[in-house]
């Protein structure tokens, strides 16, 4: 038995019926191949954020930030299931290309119909850009670092998600959105990912106000990571999935995802090279491993709104400038005294505007013309003498940053004033920790899981050679050694004294 497929593909709705017309006919199965596993590793960046997080944090907050990269995840993807994909890339928009409308709302008719990018049909970039809006939900949460409480943060998520992230998603790759009929570019979320989650985490991180710090009570608190392990497997994570973040990108299996995903690794590299000899100059000439990890996420985040419509080359330039734009804007934070204990705002904030606007000077139409017939033609920047583009990058930029902000705010501001809700640990709490306060679970076991054997007083033990008491003791003090020495006693000599005591 086969299928009879008479039907004809509508090109709208669920884009035809299944059982008597072929939907996988109008669409390339190579390039849904690739969307798909693009997806997949897209995903791989919430829980490579999670270890980043945790890594950077303090011990007895480790856990709740790796619990808040699966929380983000499954409230994202919840969120993006009933409304999320149907405002942001419903294939009709309200006010001018502002917002959606719920015609997908809990995926209704989400199948078969060409989406937003006409080469892949509506499920699949359903999903595809559902793990967008998790990698942004997990990075924006970073601005809580260390003090907030975990059921409000999951409330905050899922409002925060629909009324920030999904206008700026429609504005920037709607094809109806206002941002993409001004034409401004933004390839794969300088502005509707970094700038979002930067300027949100921002905004987290002052209303929360600065975490309690009993040393330095009128500065700012500053503690070493616990964990550079977590750290540098996290930007492995990053450095991974970012590759499928880019390329996917395209929408397609084209030369212009092949092109950007090198374009993504040699930023990210430039960027490591940068950020790790600034600090090996400004640290008395240490090579540190977090400054190497930070200058390749700066990297990485600078060449996402370009990668798909600049030069290779360009990518150098947009690389080193990033990670030295996010090292400066480390130091601006300290100065302002925000509490941004994971540098959310100074490397995705900052370093998405600074990317969003050298995409307005290097972008080349010859570039994004790798795509074939798949793409649509762009004037360029700079490079093809387009003046204008850079100020429909400032405009994109700004509009996203008062956006963010401003909801950002008005949603913490009225949440904190419901007292179920209340955004922050109490002191105690705090003091705890928030994996003990929080979770009630700990990332690291330290008790003592076992009961030392007595010592029994006629068990005869053998006493070792003092050569080879020398060799285990070790060291050159020999007035050490000798003490050492001295305090060694086996079970039969302690018994023997406890008895001549009696």
């Amino acid at each position: 038995m086969s299928f009879n497929f008479t039907g004809t593909p509508t090109g709208h709705g669920t884009g035809g019926d299944s059982l008597t017309t072929d939907l996988n006919a109008q669409f390339e199965l190579a390039d849904m191949v690739w969307l798909g596993v693009s997806a997949a590793g897209v995903w791989i960046m919430v829980p490579g954020i999670g270890l980043l997080y945790s890594g950077l944090a303090r011990k007895k907050h480790a856990l709740s930030l790796l619990w808040a990269s699966m929380m983000a995840s499954a409230v994202c993807i919840f969120q993006w299931f009933f409304w999320g994909y149907s405002l942001a890339f419903s294939h009709h928009t309200r006010g001018h290309g502002f917002i959606g409308t719920l015609e997908f709302f809990g995926f209704r008719d989400v199948l078969g119909a060409p989406s937003a990018d006409a080469a892949v049909p509506d499920v699949l970039w359903a999903g595809f850009q559902g793990m967008f809006a998790a990698v942004t939900g997990i990075l924006m949460l970073g601005g809580a670092c260390e003090r907030a409480r975990l059921f409000p943060m999951m409330v905050f998520l899922f409002i925060w998600m629909t009324i920030v992230y999904c206008p700026i998603a429609c504005w920037t790759w709607n094809p109806t959105g206002w941002l993409a009929k001004l034409g401004a570019i933004d390839y794969a979320g300088g502005g509707v990912v970094h700038i979002n989650s930067g300027h949100g985490a921002l905004v987290y991180a002052l209303i929360l106000g600065k975490r309690n710090d009993p040393v330095t009570h009128k500065g700012m608190p500053k503690y070493k990571p616990h964990s550079i392990t977590s750290v540098v497997l996290g930007t492995v994570f990053l450095f991974y999935g970012w590759l499928f973040f880019n390329a996917g990108s395209a929408g397609n299996a084209s030369i212009k995802a092949w092109y950007s995903m090198f374009s993504t690794s040699l930023a990210a590299s430039c960027g490591g090279l940068t950020w790790m000899f600034i600090d090996y100059f400004r640290l008395k000439g240490k090579w540190t491993t977090v400054g190497l990890c930070s200058g390749i996420i700066a990297g990485l985040v600078g060449i996402t709104p370009a990668a798909g419509t600049v030069p290779i080359w360009a990518s150098v330039i947009i690389g080193i400038l990033t990670a030295a734009g996010c090292n400066f804007a480390v130091d601006i934070k300290s100065l302002l005294k925000i509490d941004d204990g994971l540098d959310c705002w100074a490397l995705h904030g900052v370093g998405g505007c600074i990317g969003s606007a050298l995409t307005g000077i290097f972008s080349a139409d010859y570039v994004n013309a790798t795509a074939g017939t798949y793409g649509a033609p762009i004037d360029g920047g700079w490079l093809n003498h387009h003046w204008k583009q850079l100020g429909y990058q400032l405009a994109a930029i700004m509009s996203s940053i008062a956006w963010c902000m401003t909801c950002t705010a008005i949603i913490l501001l009225t949440m904190d004033r419901i007292p179920f809700l209340r955004l922050r640990l109490r002191p105690e709490e705090e003091e705890q920790g928030t994996d003990e306060a929080e979770i009630g679970e700990f990332t690291y076991q330290e008790d003592t899981v076992f009961i030392p054997e007595p010592i029994r007083s006629n068990i005869t033990a053998k006493v070792p050679e003092m050569s080879a008491i020398d060799d285990k003791i070790g060291g050159d003090d020999e007035e050490s050694n000798t003490v050492n020495k001295q305090s060694i006693e086996t079970p039969s000599t302690a018994s023997k004294e406890i008895e001549n005591e009696k």
